[in-house]
């Protein structure tokens, strides 16, 4: 058994455990601090923890080989963003962008309705926090740190069981939060660039990041400042090509495309599976289900079920929307960037969404992206995802 504690700035980690996960976990910890020391990398003297002190007292119990570290606080009110330092159940960070909640009238002139992004279990939250990185796997749990290889191969549920194991409010990214990065984006005129040609930007090959060792990937958050969803060095990373990410909370089934209500796939109990009683129909304005036909080049949302089926790729600004949908809004199911790409399988069987595209899409890659033609068993070398996390209300709060 060996035992550390490590400190940096305002980053604290606490392990106890096995010689071999104690010795690797202190090398990332201090690789990851000597590389934001490294002249040239920029971080407002690393993120502000959310948490009292980085450890609880020793007396307190082990959760598995880690000790777990406090619980968060509130966030001093601000900005209407935050980058934290957010531990998880076994004591290792995260770097986190929080979002304050926005109206779908604010994000693209849509009803005054809380964007779904911040609607848990029926409940509005004021906040959530996304990954600021693509995430890297460390003991089987998913983290969002920079200078990483991002993950890949993973499923979509393999993924969304190894978030939920972080603790409470940890989760994947849903359908939901892209849509509403994704809209923000848009609505700032910041849509992000990326590693979208080998190691670089399509457009301008001046923009590029530090590819990993043998790797067409690059290393999470190299990249400048307009590879971020806002154009700050302070933004979510990555969020256009580099890997495919996949998302929970949407699907097409049989040609009719389903989500979670509101952000409920944020909630382990909520039933997603293939036969999950939890999907609800993503509807038109009046109510109406949406459904796909889709045909070579040819993608049209409709509400006429005789139409739906089929298989379609297309850029997004030919695709046609027969109907008025607030929804296919909010998750960013519209032509928000025309040159990316939308593949999607409207024939018979489920089919998942993984979206932003690869290191080799070129003008096909952006947020926009949508790739929702995967069963929910793929997995890809250039797939993986990113972990999001809300701080669940407890009753008095409510």
């Amino acid at each position: 058994m060996a035992k550390v504690k490590l400190d940096y700035m305002s980053l604290s980690m606490r392990a106890e455990g096995s010689d071999d996960m104690v010795r690797e976990l202190s090398g990332r910890f201090l690789d990851m601090a000597d590389k934001y020391a490294a002249p040239g990398f920029y971080f407002p003297a690393l993120p502000p923890s959310v948490f009292e002190d980085g450890c609880r007292d020793p007396e307190e119990l082990n959760t598995g080989d880690m000790k777990p570290l406090t619980t968060p606080k509130e966030v001093a009110p601000g900005a209407d963003w935050d980058v934290v330092a957010i531990y998880d159940d076994a004591g290792i960070p995260s770097i986190m962008h929080r979002f304050r909640r926005m109206s779908n009238k604010e994000l693209f002139g849509g009803s005054d309705k809380p964007h779904p992004a911040f609607i848990i279990g029926g409940e509005v939250y004021d906040e959530i926090y996304i990954s600021v990185y693509p995430n890297v796997m460390i003991n089987g749990k998913p983290y969002s740190l920079p200078f990483q290889k991002p993950a890949g191969n993973i499923t979509l549920d393999d993924f969304s069981k190894a978030c939920f194991s972080k603790g409470e409010g940890w989760h994947p990214m849903t359908a939901a939060e892209w849509g509403f990065l994704a809209n923000l984006s848009l609505k700032l005129g910041t849509l992000p660039h990326g590693n979208t040609d080998y190691g670089a930007w399509h457009g301008d090959h001046k923009e590029h990041g530090q590819k990993a060792p043998n790797s067409n990937r690059t290393l999470t958050g190299t990249g400048p400042e307009t590879w971020t969803h806002d154009h700050t060095k302070t933004g979510v990373h990555d969020l256009c090509g580099n890997i495919w990410e996949v998302l929970a909370g949407l699907r097409i089934k049989n040609g009719v495309l389903m989500v979670a209500a509101n952000n409920d796939a944020a909630l382990p109990e909520t039933d997603l599976t293939q036969c999950g009683d939890d999907w609800k129909l993503l509807t038109d304005d009046k109510g109406a289900p949406v459904y796909v036909s889709a045909s070579g080049s040819e993608i049209v949302f409709t509400t006429d079920n005789d139409e739906a089926g089929g298989v379609g790729s297309s850029e997004w600004g030919k695709v046609k929307t027969e109907c008025k949908s607030e929804m296919l809004k909010e998750y960013a199911l519209f032509a928000g960037e025309e040159e990316a790409y939308c593949y999607i399988d409207a024939t018979e069987g489920e089919y998942i969404p993984f979206r932003g595209g690869y290191w080799g899409d070129g003008e096909s890659a952006g947020v926009f992206y949508l790739h929702l033609d995967c069963p929910r068993s793929n997995s890809w070398t250039d797939g993986g995802g990113r972990s999001a996390f809300f701080k669940k209300k407890q009753k008095a709060e409510r």
